[in-house]
Order: C-alpha cells, then structure tokens, then sequence
C-alpha cells in the first residue's frame, strides 16, 4: 500500500543507492557495447574542487542529467564523464588564508614541495564537496570513471600539449600586458576579473609643450558658440589612475581633429618625470571625449599597449609584482603602494600648478572575481602564450561547416565576434598550485621545453656542448589549458583507449554563455588540433537564473537562492522539473520559491493519481495491449500518451526543455488526473466486469507511461512509484533507470479522440460561463441544447451522466427556442443554452462585470502612460519595465474575459 505522502528526504538517497549499486550509471551497463548500442556521452563542465551547488550549476546538471537519463532508456550507451578542475587561483588562496589563520608560516617559507603536499591534503579532506551535492540532485554520472584535473592521466595529456604545441611553434614566451592581481601576484584570465561600478575621479593635467611650441586652443560660449582662440603653452589630458603617469611614454590625439594638428610630431615635458614624450596621431583618441588628448601608458593599459604598439612608444613598467611603485619612477615615489602613489601623484601635480581640473565620475574598476577586494592592475611581464589565432581558424571553419552547432543558434555570432579577433593567450599563472611549465633555462636563460628533467638536461648538454645546471620555470599553467583538454583528455588521451575511440566526439556540451570565449572556444581548438576532429556536435547554451524580479543573484543583494535549500524543503524532483520547465531557449529564468512549490505540488498530484489507482486495483497485466482497448475512453487515454511521448522526444531532440517538462506536465495534471480518472471512476464502479478489468490494465499501463515520460524530469518520485506499483502484477524488468523509453507509434483512434474532445469541451466551456457568471459552485443548473445534429445528441446521451456530474448540471434537454435570461454559448454546430435568471441576478452580475472591466482599463491606462515615458524607460531596471509589461499583459487577458462574459449577458437580457 502506498504511503500517504512521498518523503523525498527519506527515498531520495536510498534510490540513489539504489542505482549506484545496480550500476546503472556506467557507461556500457547492460551488455549495451555488446549489443551494438549507439554510444552517447556528455563531459560535465567540471566544477571547481573547491565549489559548492549553485542555482547555476543546479540548472547546467539538470539539463545534463535529463538528456542522459533520456538517451538511456532510449536504449543508447551512455557516458556523462564527470570530474573537477583543480582551480588553481581558488584553491591556494583557500589554503594560504587557512595557513594564516594558523599563524604558521607563508607558503614561499614553506617551500613549493610542502605547500603542494599542504593543498593536496586540503583536497583530500575537504575538496570535491560538490560531487556529493551533484548526488543530491539526482546526477546520473558514471561516477567510477570521475577525473581531476591534476590527476596522472590529465597530467600526462597537458604535458604532452604543452610539448608538442611548444615545438611546433605555437606557444611562445612574450612580454605583454596581463591582468594582475597584485596579492596573489600572479596573472589572471578576464573570466577572474569583475569590473565594478565606484565613485571615482577624472584627473585632468596640463602637460607642459617642450621646446616653446605654443598653438591655439578655440573658445566657446556656453550654447557652444566659438567666441575666440587662446594660446596654449600645455596640452589637457584625463585619468582615472594619476599614479600611472609616471609611465607615460606618449600623448595621442586624432590626425583629423583640427585643434591638435599641429602639434603631432611634438613633444611634451612629462611632469614629475621630466621625460620628453611624443604626441602621436592614432585613432584612438576620440576628438569628442574630455580635450581629445589621451596619455599613453602602454605598460599599464590596455588600450594603450595597442597604441604604443603602433606608434612605437616605449612600455615602462613601473610597479613591482605587489602593487608598489618601482626603480623606474623618480625617487620620492619608488616603494609607494599604488593608491598612496596616486594621492601624492595629484597633490604634487596641483603643486607645480599643472591641475587643471577634477569632475566626479563613476568608473568602472577591475576587482578580482573572488574577493572583490583586490584591484587588478594592467601589468607588462613576461609570460607564456599560445598562438590562438592560428588555432582558432579550423574551429572557425567546423562552426561555419555545421560540424558544431550552437543551440540557440544567435551564439554562434559571439563566438566568431570573438574568434576572428582572438588575442594570445597568456596560459601562466604566477602559483604553485598546477601543472608547472615543462619549461628549463640554462646558465644564459635559454629555454629547453621538454617532458622530463633528464630530457631538458640532455637537450642543454648538445646546447652547451657540456653538463649544465638548469633552472625550471616556476609557473604553473592556467586552469583552462587542462580544461581545454577535457573532451578527450578525460577518455585516455594521449593512450590511444577503447573508451576515447568509442565516445570522442562527444554529443552534445551543456554550459553557459559566459565561458564560450573561456572553454567551449579552447576546447574546439584543442579538439580540432590534437584529435582532428570536433569535440562536440552541438553546444547547447542555457539561461542565467536570476530572482524573481529578474535580477541577477549576488551576496551582496542578498537575494541567492540555495538549491541544496530547496531540496531539503520541496525535494529534488520539484527543484529539477522548475528549471527544466523554465528553460525556454534564449530566455532568463525568473526563479520564484513558490514556483519550486508548485511542482512539489505536480509530484504529490502524480502520486496521489497512483494512489487512487492502487485503491481501484488498477494493476499492470501481463500482455496488456493499449492497440485493442474497446472502451473509447480507454482508446482515447492511449492515444493522448503516445502523443505525449512523441511531442516530449522532440522536444528533448531539439533542446526545447521547457516544452518537453510541459508536456508532460499538461499530460500529466490536465488530461490524466483532470479528466480520465474522473471519466473512468463510473466504469470502475459499474456492473461491466470485463469494462472495469480493461479500464484498470488501461489505467496502469497509462501511469507507467507516465513514469516513464517523466522520469528524466522528475527520477526520485517516478523510481519509487515504479518499484511501489511494480509489487503486483508481472514482475519488473528493470529498474526505471534503465527501463525502455516509450514508443508507441500508430497508437489512438480519431473517432475516440473526436469524441472524446467533445465531451472535454462541453463540461469546459459550461464550467468557464459558470464561473464567469459568479453561479455558486455548488447549485447545479438546467441546461437546453439547441441544433445539434445526430452525432452530437448520441454523444451527448453515451456521456450523458458524465457529463451532469462534471458540469453540475440538474438536466440536459433539447430544445427550439432560447428562454429569457439565458446564457448561450456554441459548441460547434450545437447552441448550448444555460437558463439563469433564476440562479443569479443577472442586472447585478452585469454591474459587478462592468465594474471589474472599468477597473482593468483604468489600470491599463496607467501602465501605458508608464511604458510610453522615455524617462521611465530610461531609468527603470530591466526586471521594472518587464514586470510592467508582464501586468499589462495579464490586464489584457482578463479585459477579453470580462468582455466576452458581458457579451453573454447581454444577449441575455
């Protein structure tokens, strides 16, 4: 007998077990290979070792977890390779501040071999805490093949790309700007830095013209009339950084702006410095920002790199490692951190009387993405670099060939934006938590990149002509170079293994838009280079989850939503079919709590639908075939299930996750629990011994089907009713798990349909007039029927009972004319008429609807005037505007309602 109520909190980790136990989730279970089963495989976008379960990573696995669950009971041999990545940044800033906490020594007292040993010990004891959380949710990974990214296998794999890439020329040592996190003093990538909004400075400083070359500046009045000239010994320039000055090697303005013309070719005097500095004519000075003179500081920005680049400028460096002014500033600045160095920079500028303004402004500030502490510094340094332009052209060109594809397809333009202007990619790491660079320098910095130390000292002896001591390089490797391998790397590569010739290319990746540059970019690269071949057919790019406002979530807004929160409250199943039944292509979800509630609320109607068919011994019968019910109730339920199994398989072919959860959702709620039960409960009752018999097998079969449908969605409660109902009749197969999925083509009969259709319509459509017109919910009412033809009227009488219990109805009869303060409404050929002057006061109902409508259109207006005010429109957050919009959306809705309700009183009176 079934419990009253499913606990998830009790079953869902005993099916877990379950499952794990029976091996279900390995890949080739069930003699699959054997049997000639098509292999289908997923790489899970590694979390970091030291993440815990986010809404986001509670969608990505979700989506995962359903496609794979679907491909295996499709009878597919599946692989969902799971693993994590070793978060090199992360994961030593954990340590070193647990260090701290400690009051033991730094890692550099320690020495690299203690620190390492120190981290793994970390990992060992504390890291992977997400791979239980993933359990939690339901993910169906081959846990028995589950990869770290620092492992021997993946180590092995870098190792190789890193030697292979070196020697064929495509990485290289170079001196550019980086991203640097002064702490940490290490380069980071842009997916670690996060750029915030502060109240800030535009410094604007006059740098002296050398040589007394003067020109003439024009003046305007304040409606921008030009009223004269000027003349200036000083050209303006404005920065957010003053500290950064004492770098400059240059001031750029516009070729065509015609104030500065003459001045390119020029020189001005570097304040402070005293450096001459030429003026250059690059585009990148924009004639209509601030004076249309910028600074250039090519070692510490960006944006001016690529100009001094151009224009040959000089790149001087003028911060060590940690953030503090070094040897090349002039002398009252060298030691100075950066922030006190600015504040000295200004106070001595305005000194010398060369401070010609400060305006208030928000800036945006690189923080590091962790902390958002720490500012992040442009910085010159010498680091190693992968020739990404060359390797992203055959990536490009298996895009535009069709062998990749994005889902939906609007990404494939951020990933060519990107691709086409590709820059080198720095992929050292200024850390000790990695796979170090396989890279030795010999007495006179020479670089020996080999595989191990004793082919490094081999390759320098023939270098040298003799034995010299080498020196490795110190840096480790970027977290995405080893994440760039994963596709194959997690399969055996370099081996040559069974499992990589059998699963690589994998089907389908399940990631955010946010790491297309970061990941999906460098895995095609790597893909393409090494294995000669896509890593993946389909990207498929998914949603952020915001608040229900359509915020996006942050600590600092307080508005995150714990999904490991939610499980323990509604369980699994209701979180996984919420975000399923919400990812509609392209489009944010707005998660809600109360959203998670109501599909715990869909998982307890589904098992009270099982219930009730326990209680009227519907159980499963042995050779049971849907294709020869007799009863049209019972052709028409097997008919809507196949349907539903076909439309939920094309959407899951297609991506379409929220059109598939909604399927299944309507089948489930709406034509199942709403409908049949409530249709076949006289049946169930009758004296029809072989009607009941057929009607009990039909409904088992039906909520087997159901199981089966949902189960990719919703695996806990569907396990459990699967094994619950499966007691009686003939035995089990399987488990659920791996249970075929259901296919049932040429299943249903149109006439059953048709008919079926009509009766659903009747009671529907004489339940909205009801409640429309405010009848009370218990009264039951007359109803007259008018025109129907002969197929109507037999329907009517076969169903007739039915039809009185479910749209109260006191009667049924036929009639030729339409009695005064009668409702109508038409049901194909038929009039229905619904005489009820004497059940509600129709004057009143209709001052009551008049009312309501005056009230909508009020409200309508308004938010019209709202939604047609550009300032509104301007100012307003995107989730305002959108919640505006979603109102009027809904007043428009119940406008239509009122207004057809009125329509049916007035030809009523």
């Amino acid at each position: 007998m079934l419990d009253k109520n499913f606990n998830p909190q009790e079953a869902e980790a005993r099916l877990y077990e379950l499952w794990e136990e029976s091996g279900a989730f390995r890949a080739g279970a069930g003699g699959r290979v054997e049997a000639g089963a098509q292999p289908y495989c997923i790489v899970i976008p590694p979390p970091n070792v030291t993440g815990s379960l986010h809404m986001g990573h509670a969608l990505n696995n979700t989506l995962q977890d359903v496609l794979i669950r679907f491909e295996r009971m499709r009878g597919k041999d599946v692989l969902w390779q799971p693993g994590l990545d070793h978060a090199g940044i992360a994961t030593q800033m954990i340590v070193e501040r647990q260090l701290e906490a400690e009051g033991n020594m730094r890692r550099r007292d320690m020495g690299r071999d203690a620190f390492v040993d120190r981290v793994w010990k970390w990992k060992g004891e504390s890291g992977g805490t997400i791979i239980g959380q993933l359990r939690r949710l339901g993910a169906s990974c081959d846990w028995s093949r589950e990869r770290f990214t620092l492992d021997d296998g993946l180590s092995k794999a870098v190792l190789k790309v890193f030697v292979e890439l070196y020697r064929q020329g495509l990485i290289y040592r170079d001196k550019r700007l980086v991203n640097w996190h002064p702490e940490l003093q290490t380069a980071v990538s842009d997916l670690e830095v996060e750029n915030i909004e502060v109240k800030g400075h535009f410094w604007h400083f006059r740098y002296p013209l050398a040589d007394g070359v003067t020109y003439e500046w024009p003046l305007f009045d304040e409606e921008g009339n030009q009223t004269g000239t000027e003349t200036r010994d000083y050209i303006v320039v404005a920065t957010t950084r003053p500290e950064t000055m004492l770098g400059d090697t240059g001031v750029a303005v516009n070729p065509e702006d015609e104030r500065y013309k003459s001045l390119i070719g020029k020189h001005v005097v570097l304040p402070l410095v005293g450096r001459r500095i030429p003026i250059v004519g690059d585009e990148h000075a924009d004639p209509t920002q601030g004076s249309g003179a910028v600074k250039i500081t090519p070692a510490h920005d960006f944006n001016d790199f690529e100009v001094g680049k151009r224009q040959g400028l000089e790149a001087i460096n003028i911060l060590n490692p940690d953030g503090k002014l070094n040897d090349a500033v002039p002398e009252a600045y060298r030691g100075l951190d950066r922030f006190k160095a600015r504040k000295k920079v200004v106070e001595d500028i305005e000194a010398l009387g060369l401070l010609d303004r400060i305006e208030d402004k928000i800036v945006m500030v690189p923080h590091d993405e962790k902390s958002k502490m720490v500012v992040i510094e442009p910085y010159l340094t010498d680091q190693w670099y992968v020739d990404a332009a060359t390797l992203a052209k055959p990536a490009i060109d298996a895009v535009e060939r069709g062998e990749t594809v994005f889902v939906p397809k609007n990404w494939e333009k951020t990933y060519f934006e990107w691709m086409r202007n590709i820059q080198p990619w720095c992929i050292s790491r200024q850390l000790w938590w990695g796979h170090r660079i396989p890279a030795w320098y010999g007495p006179d910095g020479h670089v020996f990149v080999a595989y191990s130390d004793e082919e490094a000292a081999t390759d320098a002896e023939k270098h040298y002509g003799k034995k010299v001591d080498l020196t490795r390089d110190e840096d480790v490797l970027d977290t995405w170079f080893s994440s760039g391998l994963w596709p194959f790397s997690t399969l055996g590569w370099p081996d040559q293994t069974p499992e990589l010739k059998r699963y690589y290319k994998t089907d389908v990746l399940v990631t955010g838009f946010d790491i297309i540059f970061f990941w999906v970019a460098r895995m095609m690269m790597m893909g393409l280079h090494f294995m000669k071949e896509v890593p993946f057919h389909t990207v498929y790019i998914h949603a952020l989850v915001r608040d229900e406002k359509g915020q996006k979530m942050s600590k600092t807004k307080g508005n995150v939503i714990d999904p490991l929160k939610l499980i323990d409250e509604y369980g699994a199943d209701a979180l996984r079919f919420t975000l399923a039944a919400m990812a509609a292509q392209g489009r944010d979800i707005k998660l809600a709590t109360s959203r998670v509630e109501g599909y715990r609320n869909f998982g307890t109607k589904l098992w009270n639908a099982a219930r009730f068919c326990e209680m009227n011994e519907c159980a499963r019968m042995e050779g049971f075939n849907p294709a020869a019910v007799q009863q049209t109730v019972n052709k028409w339920i097997a008919g809507e299930a196949a349907r539903t199994a076909s439309e939920i398989t094309l959407a899951l072919e297609a991506y379409r996750f929220n059109d598939a959860a909604n399927a299944a959702y309507r089948f489930v709620w709406n034509v199942f629990c709403d409908w049949y039960l409530e249709f076949i409960k006289p049946l169930l009752m009758g004296e029809d011994e072989a009607a009941k018999a057929e009607t009990r097998a039909t409904a088992a079969w039906v909520l087997d089907q159901i199981l089966l449908m949902l189960h990719p969605f919703m695996p806990f409660v569907t396990e459990e009713l699967w094994q619950r109902t499966g007691e009686k009749g003939p035995k089990r197969e399987s488990l659920l798990v791996t249970a075929p999925w259901p296919v049932h083509n040429g299943l249903g009969d149109k006439a059953a349909d048709a008919e079926m259709d009509w009766v659903i319509r009747f009671i529907s459509d004489v339940r909205s007039v009801r409640a429309e017109m405010n009848v009370p919910a218990g009264a039951k009412i007359a109803l007259l029927i008018k025109d129907a033809n002969a197929e109507s009227l037999a329907r009517l009488e076969r169903h007739r009972s039915l039809i009185d219990r479910l749209a109260r109805l006191s009667s049924v009869e036929v009639a030729s004319d339409i009695p005064h303060g009668a409702v109508q409404l038409v049901l194909d050929e038929a009039t229905l008429i619904l005489p009820l002057a004497d059940v509600i006061d129709l004057k009143a109902e209709t001052a009551r609807l008049r009312k309501e409508l005056g009230k909508l259109e009020d409200e309508v207006k308004k938010i019209d005037a709202k939604l047609g005010n550009a300032k509104f429109l301007a100012g307003a957050p995107d989730h305002v505007v959108e919640e505006q919009r979603e109102r009027k959306a809904e007043a428009e809705a119940a406008i239509a309602k009122f207004a057809d309700a009125l329509k049916r009183l007035d030809g009523a009176a």
